[in-house]
């Protein structure tokens, strides 16, 4: 028996809505999923070229510095710049951009909404001590966020450079050389960013417990600027 057809106008069904919701939306989930694994893996040579370069110049200049990187698995890696070391960690989630964001009032994102869900690269700050001396208690910051979507484009959020050096969306297309420019303003913008001296009523006490530990593996927080947030920073978030 021939089933009915809707009549023009009709309401889609509950069921054909779920069903072109996971056709559209879940569809291009995967999709920017496949991105970002892909544009991870990129990251990894980009930045195993990069350390080898830097590692290979420096080296002739001073043995003392190092410059290393190692590969984390399918979801991080990182490297290590002298007192400093980067972790680059691939979320496995897609995320909406927010609807404040003013990428959504560009020409780009109005044609297709669905360009504006990414897959996102965050990329943190350490203190190499922090992990030499297993300082659990340490802090690391958030140096920027790498944003890619369906298509294969890209923005970064970030302080300084990074957050208007690489935010035109729209002609900002994924390939080994802007991975490479990325990682090295990236680079730039840590080896920058010193370790400052924490107020001193901020570190006028400390436990028994802490005191105890000291010696035996530096437990007192250190991070290159203590109290500070990535967000409530001086130098705005592009």
């Amino acid at each position: 028996m021939k089933k009915k057809a809707s009549p023009k106008g009709a309401k889609p069904t509950p069921h054909k809505l779920i069903v072109s919701t996971l056709h559209v939306k879940s569809s291009m989930k995967q999709d920017v999923y496949a991105t970002t694994i892909a544009t991870f893996g990129k990251l990894k040579e980009a930045l195993h070229e990069v350390a080898k370069e830097l590692e290979g110049d420096i080296e002739a200049l001073d043995k003392r510095i190092v410059v290393d990187y190692t590969d984390k698995g399918e979801m991080a890696c990182e490297l290590k710049v002298a007192g400093d070391t980067i972790i680059f960690n691939m979320h496995t989630n897609v995320f909406k951009l927010d609807q404040a964001h003013s990428l959504w009032k560009t020409t780009y994102l109005q044609e297709d909404e669905l360009r504006g869900y990414f897959g996102v690269i965050n990329v943190y700050n350490f203190l190499s001590d922090s992990f030499k001396y297993n300082r659990e208690r340490d802090i690391g910051y958030l140096v920027a966020r790498l944003f890619m979507n369906k298509d294969g484009h890209f923005f970064v959020q970030g302080k300084r450079q990074l957050g208007f050096l690489y935010n035109d969306l729209e002609n900002n297309v994924i390939d080994p050389g802007m991975l490479k420019k990325v990682l090295q303003s990236c680079i730039l913008y840590v080896l920058d960013f010193d370790l400052l001296t924490p107020p001193y009523d901020q570190v006028n006490q400390v436990t028994v417990s802490e005191v105890n530990e000291l010696n035996a593996n530096m437990q007192i927080s250190t991070g290159k600027r203590l109290g500070f947030r990535f967000q409530a920073d001086s130098e705005g978030v592009s």
